[in-house]
């Protein structure tokens, strides 16, 4: 059994799953549409492919096996156009939950770091970008990473710079208040605020205190530090998933960007499952 193989055979049920229309069929019947399910498979095959809506459409029928695991044959498989329109309807809040139930594949240790990265926007052509003002260049996503198994468990994208990391940190902390132990982060998150939330949500704050006072060093003796050094496997991840699955974004509007990103975390937790 190939990869890509075994990749769709872990996408399809965690889509079912999620999107609960497992027991329709996938192809249009009577004058219905495509399921949910087989659109999202569609999505995170084309994604795993790196490759355009049209390209992927024409490998794809070059793959039959692949094609039947999602419930549909050559023919049925949607036109390029179709395809993409699909996409607006896969709604931020589904591709979380895909990116959860991912992760589990894993088994997830609760122990987690934090960090922020920048994709590019630089798919689109310069005559495009100023027909439209496209003036942000780059977009900063914030990702929570399980520091043993190095599966994305959560993340946050933004299209500008504002606002506090500490607080994006506690935003991303209580949705995952309950699958975390301790979350560990540089500098950049010191924020007694922070900590002080993660101590309500029954996280451990792994983050050093900058040194204004003696008892500084005295607060930073008390860290666990080999969990402290984990903190690392963000920047692990954060290169593991642009080194495969590429560093830019191909989507032009940046809901269809938050999407990309949160998908090609998906296909990077289910490739690294399906390697292992």
């Amino acid at each position: 059994m190939t990869q890509i193989s075994r990749f769709t055979g872990e996408i399809v049920p965690i889509a079912q799953r999620v999107t609960g229309d497992g027991d329709e069929s996938a192809a249009p019947e009577g004058g219905g549409g495509f399921a949910d399910y087989a659109l999202v498979s569609l999505h995170c095959l084309r994604i795993y492919l790196d490759t355009s809506y049209r390209m992927t459409i024409d490998l794809l029928r070059e793959m039959p096996q692949i094609t039947g695991e999602i419930g549909l044959e050559t023919a049925d498989l949607p036109s390029p156009s179709t395809l993409c329109k699909a996409f607006d309807r896969i709604s931020m809040s589904v591709c979380r939950v895909l990116l959860r139930q991912s992760a589990q594949l894993h088994d997830p240790s609760k122990h987690a770091a934090i960090d922020a990265t920048f994709y590019e926007r630089s798919a689109a052509s310069r005559h495009y970008c100023q027909r439209i003002s496209y003036r942000v260049q780059k977009l900063k996503v914030t990702k929570l990473v399980d520091t043993e198994t190095q599966a994305v468990l959560d993340l946050h994208c933004s299209t500008t710079r504002e606002g506090s990391d500490a607080d994006l940190a506690e935003q991303i902390a209580r949705r995952n208040a309950g699958d975390l132990r301790s979350l560990a982060a540089d500098k950049g998150y010191d924020k007694q605020s922070l900590r002080e939330a993660l101590r309500e949500l029954g996280i451990r704050p792994l983050i050093k205190h900058r040194i204004f006072a003696p008892y500084d060093h005295a607060h930073n003796a008390r860290i666990d530090k080999q969990r402290y050094n984990q903190r690392s496997m963000t920047e692990t991840v954060n290169s593991a998933v642009k080194r495969s699955l590429g560093f830019a974004v191909r989507a032009r509007s940046w809901f269809r960007e938050f999407r990309e990103i949160a998908l090609m975390c998906v296909v990077y937790n289910i490739k690294r499952a399906v390697k292992q």
